[in-house]
């Protein structure tokens, strides 16, 4: 069955990094369109960034561009989502999705 594994939130100050990971398995990884969302406390969930089976298409959150980058190594089935310069309102559980599947989710917080 279609798993996706998310891994890599924490808790950082304002201005700071994280990498979140998401392992894929049970389906054809390679033909797959990826996309990361975001729910924040007391807010709906929203698409942050998507990624092309291929890498060569990317599309962000106008909020996070130039701050995020969403990649993906195909041979091994991970999708990785680069955040820098955090911003508290960055905070939320951030979740790997494919086509009616979803990750159990990563929490992120951004406080000083």
């Amino acid at each position: 069955q279609v798993q996706l594994v998310e891994s890599g939130g924490g808790s950082v100050q304002p201005g700071g990094s994280l990498t979140l990971s998401c392992v894929a398995s049970g389906f054809t990884f390679n033909m797959s369109d990826m996309k990361w969302y975001r729910q924040a406390p007391g807010k709906e969930r929203e698409l942050v960034a998507t990624i092309g089976r291929n890498g060569n298409f990317k599309d962000y959150l106008d909020s996070v561009k130039g701050r995020f980058t969403i990649s993906r190594d195909n041979a091994k089935r991970t999708v990785i989502l680069q955040m820098n310069s955090l911003k508290p309102e960055d905070t939320g559980v951030y979740y790997c999705y494919r086509r009616g599947y979803w990750g159990q989710g990563t929490l992120v917080t951004v406080s000083s």
